[in-house]
């Protein structure tokens, strides 16, 4: 038991070493960290005398899947979520049904021993995607912002449909049983309705105690906790858990305004960046370390036979996705204008591309393929089983790989590096008003002000004022005396809280995103930080 004990906590160190120093030479070579970090645990497993770490699905779903929903949850803009609700549905439910079918119908044809229900159970096992690379490489080249609100949509809604699928096609093959359809979509319902309805209720609690809580260590342990009370109570129900962390997530993001002191502001989000980037790390790194026990089972295969399966069934995903991406994005573009009168223009046939070929998989893939049960219901093994973990990790290291490697120099060549770099007219209007808020009360503090702090006004005015000139801020708080600087810091912290309550109300109004709001309560926190230090 003890040396149990000094195993594990060696295994957990050495994991986390590995993270650090793959992460250190992600930004090095200026390569996705997730890409480097599969491709070095790759390399591990080939080293002889590595202890051998098998990827245990409990502690996917149950312990690294919580936090990971929570923490993309919360970065992701609600109002521009629900603008693009079509087209996001569109991938993470449409594209994962015809994954499925796909899969289902031709599975047979190029895979040995496989039936329907087999090719239904692995369809649903690769469906859902991981958009932590792609997202990534999009920011990083400024692809435009409504694929990127697209793709970061999907990645939050696909697994619960993925595992949905998963869970019919284990009722089909381990319990011989063959559920109607009006049985398949009241699950469907359930699933959803409850698992969003859960993660409402607990957000809503979450909520009315972190109003009554004013301690940065307490809020943060709580902000922890959270998306696992949301994901273990629907789990417990038969309910989406997924789907409850993302509703909760959501809905706290856009309350934390409400609860959340600037000081715990910065302390929460210090801390959610280390362990988000801490898990994906331990994430990706397990994805690669797992060559040898996927390739344990396949004695019967000969290695040319195993990577002509691997690059056909690869192959056949990213097809699969390139094809339902044209004509998905034209019914998502037509039930937008025609039914919610979204004038949205059709996107070319670039930008349908670029999203099709981010199709990567991830963790989740692997952890529900080696989550499978060894034997069938009347105790026949599950021979297939094997292959099926193999096909989801060669799926998870080709599609991260050959994509994640070739989609910057894919996103130039089609020219769309840079098109999320210019500000819409919306955004540039909410800005505006914003700024023209702040001097209308500077102005109107200045008639009331004493004759000395003349220069402190005059400074800020001149400063909101280039700032409405440049829609950016250039602050310049230079050149004060210092009994007067602390006068200028606190008028500053005064405009910026001016500045986000005109944000609150017009992102109310619709006019404002929630990461514009985020950004100026990130400006507003440290004004506050940096008059605590002065003070």
């Amino acid at each position: 038991m003890h040396s149990d004990v000094h195993a594990a906590e060696f295994l957990f160190l050495l994991l986390l070493l590995f993270v650090v120093v793959f992460g250190v030479l992600s930004k090095k070579i200026k390569t996705p960290y997730p890409i480097v970090m599969v491709i070095g645990g790759l390399l591990l497993s080939l080293v002889p005398r590595l202890p051998n770490i098998v990827l245990n699905p409990d502690i996917v779903f149950f312990v690294i899947l919580p936090p990971l929903l929570y923490s993309a949850a919360w970065v992701t803009s609600w109002r521009e979520f629900s603008y693009n609700i079509v087209s996001i549905l569109f991938l993470a439910f449409g594209l994962v049904t015809v994954t499925v079918l796909g899969v289902t119908a031709l599975g047979p044809f190029f895979l040995p021993g496989f039936d329907w229900r087999i090719g239904l159970v692995l369809g649903a096992v690769v469906a859902p995607t991981d958009a932590i690379a792609a997202t990534s490489i999009a920011k990083r080249v400024q692809l435009p912002k409504r694929l990127v609100d697209i793709l970061e949509g999907e990645s939050l809604l696909n697994d619960a449909s993925a595992l949905l699928a998963l869970e019919f096609g284990l009722v089909l093959l381990v319990g011989g049983m063959r559920p109607t359809f009006a049985f398949g979509l009241l699950r469907l319902l359930y699933l959803i309705i409850v698992g969003i309805l859960i993660g409402l209720a607990v957000g809503l609690i979450v909520h009315i105690a972190e109003d009554r809580i004013d301690d940065g260590p307490i809020e943060i342990a709580l902000s922890i906790i959270t998306p696992y009370v949301a994901y273990l109570t629907a789990d417990a129900l038969k309910a989406s858990g997924v789907l409850a962390v993302v509703a909760c997530g959501l809905y706290l993001s856009r309350q934390s305004s409400h609860f959340f002191s600037p000081r715990v502001r910065l302390q929460a989000w210090a801390v959610w960046e280390a362990l988000t980037f801490i898990l994906n790390g331990l994430v990706f790194v397990l994805i690669g370390l797992q060559l040898r026990y996927v390739l344990s089972n396949l004695h019967d295969y000969s290695l040319a036979t195993l990577i002509e399966y691997g690059a056909l069934f690869s192959a056949f995903l990213i097809v699969v996705r390139l094809i339902w991406n044209f004509p998905g994005a034209y019914l998502a573009n037509l039930i937008r204008r025609r039914i919610l009168h979204q004038m949205e223009p059709m996107p070319g046939v670039r930008q349908i591309f670029v999203v099709g070929w981010t199709g990567m998989r991830g963790v989740i893939s692997l952890a529900a393929a080696i989550a499978l049960p060894h034997t069938l219901e009347n105790g026949v093994p599950f021979t297939q089983r094997s292959m099926i973990i193999f096909l989801a990790f060669n799926a998870i290291l080709v599609t991260l790989v050959l994509q994640g490697l070739t989609l910057p120099p894919l996103i130039r060549a089609l020219g769309l590096a840079g098109a999320g770099a210019s500000r819409s007219s919306e955004e540039e209007e909410a800005r505006r008003t914003i700024l023209t808020a702040a001097l209308k009360y500077l102005e109107d503090a200045r008639k009331e002000a004493k004759a000395e702090l003349a220069e402190v006004y005059n400074d800020l005015s001149r400063h909101y004022h280039a700032r409405l000139a440049n829609l950016k801020q250039d602050s310049n708080d230079k050149g004060l005396a210092p009994t007067v600087y602390n006068q200028y810091v606190e008028l500053n912290r005064k405009l910026l809280q001016i500045e986000r309550q005109t944000a609150v109300q017009l992102r109310n109004e619709r006019r404002i995103n929630d990461e514009l709001l985020r950004e100026l309560e990130h400006d507003l926190d440290l004004s506050d930080s940096k008059f605590a230090k002065r003070g």
